[in-house]
């Protein structure tokens, strides 16, 4: 006696996630430029959503480097002083009272002084305001003032409780030789005192490609000789061998500029600091990669024992002979 046979078919594997990024085939094709600038950031917009212009000074002041933030804060908390200052002086001479004692003869600094006092709450010493309308801008600045002080140092908390990774990346991508062929090589070094570890790198090539007469933009995930560290203590060299298996197989200048091609980066490690994960992002277009070059030592002399670095020569390159890379090595042809 058989045994019965069961007529439901094996479950089918799941179909494949697309690899256009999540930008979806119609943003791709539509895209015109780069998808990533140079500093990471999408080069995208979206409209309808209003001005937004506290989000974006929110963004903008965490985004921006210290002696830039200082300066930005500073020049604004000394703005809406000296906006006060002018209006207490609009009032007249007779407006404040005590500041003879100050020993100031300008009578805007006067109105500055007395101003600065009750906007951070430190007080005015003996100058004091006289009438009605001197007292309610009085009161008003009281109550601008601390409320101003309290976002400026939240401001300054936030940037400095935030985890941020802060990569250099060489100035452009090159093709050099590669173990016999050549591969495709881009520098990254970390640019702060904080150390990173379990660095995982991912680098996908967008271009157009011709399909039955068909032009049309596709994404590849290009294979790395290493594509993550545990230390990342130095640099690193990201390195895309070419070889038959590869996207960019026998290819050369003229046809990488024709494709339109974009290596888009992407990074992300554990900052140990705050023991949490960062990521940073940067992309070369085809017009960013250079050919007949490899690139030169980074190491430097150190005090002995040390293992040392010049991160002014990340981007630092040695011409080779001309067509040491423009033509295709002989392991790229095609099975």
């Amino acid at each position: 006696m058989t045994a019965p046979t069961s007529s439901t078919p094996p479950p089918q594997p799941p179909p494949p996630e697309p690899g256009d990024l999540g930008f979806g085939h119609v943003v791709a094709q539509a895209v015109r430029g780069r998808f990533l600038n140079r500093n990471g950031t999408p080069n995208s917009r979206k409209y309808g959503l209003g001005a937004q212009r506290a989000a974006r000074f929110y963004l903008a002041a965490l985004d921006a480097s210290w002696p830039a933030f200082i300066l930005w804060m500073l020049g604004i908390l000394l703005l809406i002083n000296g906006v006060f200052a002018l209006g207490y002086r609009a009032l007249g001479e007779s407006a404040l009272r005590g500041s003879e004692a100050l020993g100031v003869a300008d009578p805007f600094l006067r109105a500055f002084a007395f101003s600065v006092g009750v906007f951070t709450t430190t007080g005015s010493s003996v100058m004091h305001p006289v009438g009605a309308t001197a007292n309610w801008l009085t009161m008003f600045e009281s109550f601008v003032g601390p409320v101003t002080l309290v976002v400026a140092f939240g401001l300054l908390i936030a940037r400095l409780t935030r985890p941020r990774m802060r990569l250099g990346f060489s100035d452009s991508a090159i093709v050099a030789p590669y173990e016999g062929g050549r591969g495709v090589m881009f520098r990254i070094v970390n640019l702060q005192p904080g150390e990173l570890s379990d660095v995982h790198v991912r680098v996908n090539l967008v271009r157009y490609e011709d399909f039955d007469g068909v032009r049309e933009r596709n994404f590849h995930e290009l294979a790395l000789e290493r594509s993550s560290v545990e230390m990342f203590t130095l640099h690193w060299t990201i390195v895309h061998p070419i070889t038959a298996d590869s996207p960019l197989a026998g290819v050369t200048p003229e046809e990488l500029a024709a494709s339109q091609a974009e290596f888009l980066v992407f990074v992300s490690a554990l900052e140990q600091t705050f023991s949490t994960r960062v990521t940073a992002r940067t992309s070369y277009l085809w017009d960013e990669v250079r050919w007949d070059v490899k690139f030169a030592s980074i190491f430097a002399n150190g005090p002995e024992g040390m293992i040392a670095i010049d991160v002014e020569r990340l981007s630092r390159t040695e011409r080779l002979e001309e067509g040491a890379t423009r033509k295709p090595a002989a392991l790229e042809a095609r099975r």
